[in-house]
């Protein structure tokens, strides 16, 4: 008897979730968590900040609680932890006497450090990753992820002609679980001023409204723009948190084209997603190393770390009025725009040589 439990990370859907779908058709019963996978990265000068701001947290909540709602609805209850960990993970497996667990791929260098010591923590215990955050599996792929190309450019022309499998259909009926009922919980969301409400089912209906418009047919040309909700896609939040899938983006853009046509800006968007593919590869790629001060070059940066001026900085407090604009925008809504960006990380890196 396969008794599963599915840990729930950067995938909080039902639609088009190939790791869930591979846990219901193994497990003869299966154990559904979700919670924040901890991080073992808040070393100086970052000790004590907080892992997800206002806006975010907020997100996350009602990300979760619209999968905890999901579930109910196909009669499959959620478990949900603070924190998915070795202590608390181990705990579930012995409890429920677990024989496989099952998880999404991720290209997280904690959440995988985390896996890995579950793993080796667990001899008796099958474990299974499936992909599904990315268009394409790393079987996929025409190199070997050590000779990851070193631009976004060489690996566009690497894989843009690489076929993207459809999604697959919704989870609908999922083995029966070993806990029967959940207790209530506190699902007052933390404060938040954000336009962005967490959560697949918002996620589906920005992505189906996005779609119906025409904003598509001009994204090129109104993708820099500083503020404005139709000016770009906006998919980015659901899609870190996996309330969207990728694969369901890129076929409603495909059935959009059909229907309106294809043109540059069309063409933009698929662009943007092999960018967003590119660094999801980059991260599996390079894995800690990324999060190192010598960066993947192992070359210490000629920087200073300066206390008042980072908090100048976060609060939008200092000489430049458009980093100060655009660190206002972010602490109130959690977003900022393309363009905000470049300038943001631009300004940033002058002010602190």
């Amino acid at each position: 008897m396969v008794r599963g439990l599915f840990l729930f990370c950067n995938d909080l859907r039902l639609h088009d979730n190939p790791a869930l779908a591979r846990a219901a058709a193994m497990s003869d019963s299966l154990l559904c968590v979700t919670g924040k996978w901890v991080s073992q990265h808040n070393q100086p000068p970052f000790v004590g900040r907080l892992v997800y701001g206002r806006n975010r947290e907020a997100f996350y909540q009602q990300s979760v609680k619209a999968l905890y709602d999901s579930m109910a609805e196909i009669g499959h209850p959620l478990l949900c932890e603070e924190h998915i960990s070795l202590h608390s993970v181990s705990e579930l497996i012995s409890r429920h006497a677990i024989t496989h667990v099952f998880r999404s791929e991720n290209a997280g260098f904690d959440e995988n450090n985390l896996w890995q010591k579950l793993v080796n923590s667990h001899p008796n215990v099958e474990f299974e990753t499936t992909p599904s955050h990315t268009l394409f599996a790393k079987d996929d792929l025409p190199f070997d992820l050590n000779d990851l190309p070193i631009s976004f450019s060489k690996f566009r022309r690497k894989v843009e002609a690489l076929e993207i499998r459809e999604p697959i259909a919704d989870i609908e009926l999922l083995p029966p679980s070993p806990i029967q009922a959940i207790e209530s919980i506190d699902w007052i969301c933390a404060d938040n001023t954000s336009p962005f409400i967490g959560g697949e089912s918002e996620g589906l209906i920005h992505l189906k409204q996005y779609f119906s418009g025409s904003s598509p047919l001009s994204y090129k040309q109104t993708r820099n723009d500083l503020d404005g909700w139709d000016y770009s896609t906006k998919f980015s939040p659901w899609l870190a948190l996996g309330c969207l899938s990728v694969r369901t983006i890129v076929d409603y853009l495909k059935r959009f084209e059909i229907k309106f046509g294809q043109n540059e800006s069309t063409e933009w968007i698929m662009l943007e997603l092999l960018w967003r593919e590119y660094f999801q590869w980059y991260a599996h790629s390079h894995g800690h190393r990324l999060f190192t001060y010598q960066g993947i070059k192992d070359q210490t940066p000629d920087t200073n770390h300066c206390p008042q001026a980072l908090e100048s900085w976060m609060k939008g407090q200092t000489q430049y009025p458009i980093v100060n604009a655009c660190m206002t925008q972010l602490n109130e809504t959690g977003y900022l725009s393309n363009r905000g960006r470049s300038w943001w990380r631009a300004v940033s890196s002058t002010n602190s040589d």
